[in-house]
């Protein structure tokens, strides 16, 4: 409650350095003002009458406070109550292209490079709230895992789901899986429409090549930001399959086919990103976000509701039971 309280004028709280003041010049005068009569014998006065003399100082004091509560008013004491509301203004489409050939359960990141993408490509959509958002995946052909939408539950839902599966046409067919992310976003009618391309390979599979898809997301005003995924040298990926359907593993070479994403990236005023580990991946991420921003517009509503009233009226009483107290019960004595 005291957090959204505050006082518009509080230099007024300076001249509540009077009250002092006025109380040492009373009670410094009171006794010079005070009329004093030597008499023999107090009997005839009225009993009582000591302790209305005594009490009579409670009239300054009532003046006192009076004056305290005025000019606490005047410095107004107010509550203020703020509320916003944001609009979008511009909004950003997004197609997240992942690769999920076998090669993608190497463990050169942990647990794997399928499950770290995931994991950081989860949290990138949680920060995106104002943006549509679809996935892809693509191995040796691709498809539409998610069309763009703004249900992030969705999207976060099937993208956790992703698995390695051998239904999928094995290989690496970053043209695919490129085109099919064009095709996702070329009638959008957002303002930008930016594709996250990942890949651990080389481009050899599928009819589209990679030039061509990064001709169309030119033409459509699709920037495309590229990532090539593994470490430098060698990694612990799966080399043939068992009969119980895991995977055999054996260190071979690392290659990516930096070149191309680098050329995909440039012609489409995209950035190549290359990740060795799970933090340069989250490091990658948090540069994109940086990078597309969504223009958000925030409206700030200010309710302020003035408590000066109550002071003023109880200022007035005071006041009032003041001047009733001096011409009633102290009248004698003034």
């Amino acid at each position: 409650m005291l957090s959204n309280f505050e006082f518009q004028n509080p230099e007024f709280f300076w001249v509540l350095l009077i009250i002092p003041v006025l109380a040492v010049w009373y009670f410094y005068k009171r006794n010079k003002i005070t009329a004093q009569v030597k008499i023999s014998s107090l009997k005839g006065f009225k009993t009582g009458s000591g302790l209305l003399a005594r009490l009579r100082p409670i009239l300054f004091v009532l003046r006192l406070l009076a004056i305290a509560f005025i000019i606490t008013a005047l410095a107004r004491p107010r509550t203020v109550d703020v509320s916003t509301r944001t609009k979008t203004t511009r909004g950003i489409d997004i197609a997240i292209a992942i690769d999920v050939s076998a090669s993608m359960l190497a463990k050169d990141l942990k647990p794997n490079r399928l499950e770290a993408l995931k994991n950081v490509a989860a949290e990138f959509i949680r920060q995106r709230p104002n943006d549509r958002i679809g996935l892809i995946e693509y191995a040796g052909e691709s498809y539409t895992r998610t069309p763009i939408t703004s249900d992030k539950s969705i999207v976060l839902s099937s993208l956790n789901d992703i698995r390695y599966n051998s239904i999928i046409e094995g290989g690496t067919a970053i043209g695919m899986g490129l085109a099919t992310s064009v095709n996702r976003l070329k009638d959008s009618k957002a303002i930008s429409k930016v594709i996250i391309l990942m890949t651990d390979g080389v481009n050899n599979g599928g009819f589209i090549e990679p030039v061509t898809a990064s001709e169309l997301a030119q033409e459509f005003g699709i920037k495309v930001y590229t990532i090539g995924l593994g470490t430098n040298g060698t990694a612990l990926s799966p080399v043939a399959l068992r009969p119980d359907g895991s995977f055999q593993y054996g260190n071979i070479p690392v290659e990516i086919d930096e070149g191309l994403l680098k050329e995909i990236a440039e012609k489409t005023g995209g950035l190549y990103f290359r990740a060795t580990d799970n933090e340069s991946l989250e490091e990658i991420y948090d540069e994109i976000n940086k990078l597309e921003k969504t223009d958000v517009e925030e409206f700030k509503y200010t309710n302020y509701e003035e408590m000066f009233r109550p002071l003023i009226l109880l200022a007035g009483l005071l006041l009032l039971i003041e001047v009733l107290l001096r011409n009633t019960i102290f009248r004698s004595f003034i």
